[in-house]
């Protein structure tokens, strides 16, 4: 599948019951984690179906597609450029947040694409990520699906769009561990059973609050942020610190003994 016809099926997707569930869950997240980050450019990579920056205030905020033919839903803003996010024409520590809303499930290189936001973050700039959770319900099922699938004469079984590579969260801390960011916190979400129908998705969300307190991390969906950390800035920092401190350091005085 092109990486084309694999956007064109996560936004039909979306439309789905499954989909306006797992997106009403994620909207509330980011409109959450953005309130109160602060700063002046903001950036966010690919979905419009979700508006990742519509609760933060920074002046400058764009959202970024891939293609100029990629189906945008009714109200959503209007994409501002057209670039590869492998890379990224931004120069280097010139954003204060890029959200990742999916973006990394349907990179040709993921870990690369993170390497790019990497380096238009400035220093103590923040990174939110959207992912599927592959060791959720909703992952096992998609993982069975596509075992019925290589079965002699059988149709379609999979649940959620057969393009996405997900990733693991414990795998994207080592990423991001990897890239000198901090992640500063996590929240899993969407614990409702892989159901198709709207009617059932919506009986089931009593299980949000039951799944947050007794099994967090086997949400279907999981919301990372995480800031860069420039260590190197911190050392010679610190070093200039102690350089000053030595030659502010008050003299001591020594007493000599005059018949010695």
């Amino acid at each position: 599948m092109t990486r084309e016809a694999a956007i064109v099926e996560l936004a039909a997707w979306l439309q789905t019951p499954p989909g306006r569930y797992l997106l009403a869950w994620e909207q509330a997240r980011l409109d959450a984690a953005v309130a109160d980050l602060f700063g002046f450019h903001a950036l966010q990579l690919g979905l419009p179906e979700l508006q990742g920056l519509r609760a933060n205030r920074m002046p400058q905020r764009w959202l970024a597609l891939e293609q100029a033919q990629q189906p945008r839903p009714q109200g959503s803003p209007a994409a501002a450029l057209f670039c590869e996010f492998e890379a990224l024409p931004f120069e280097a520590a010139s954003l204060d947040l890029v959200i990742l809303p999916h973006t990394l499930e349907f990179a040709h290189d993921p870990h690369h694409c993170l390497r790019e936001v990497e380096r238009v973050l400035r220093p103590e700039g923040r990174v939110v990520i959207l992912g599927i959770n592959p060791a959720s319900v909703w992952g096992l099922r998609q993982n069975l699906g596509r075992l019925a699938s290589r079965l002699p004469g059988a149709g379609p079984q999979l649940y959620l769009p057969r393009a996405g590579d997900f990733l693991g969260y414990w795998r994207l801390r080592d990423w991001l561990r990897l890239l000198s960011f901090e992640v500063e916190g996590a929240q899993f979400g969407a614990y409702a059973p892989p159901l198709r129908s709207e009617q059932w998705l919506s009986r089931w969300r009593w299980m949000e609050g039951l799944g947050q307190r007794w099994w967090p991390v086997l949400g279907a969906s999981y919301c990372v942020v995480a800031t860069k950390r420039v260590h190197g800035m911190r050392l010679v920092n610190l070093a200039r610190r102690q350089a000053r401190a030595k030659q502010t350091r008050a003299a001591v005085a020594l007493h000599q003994d005059p018949k010695s």
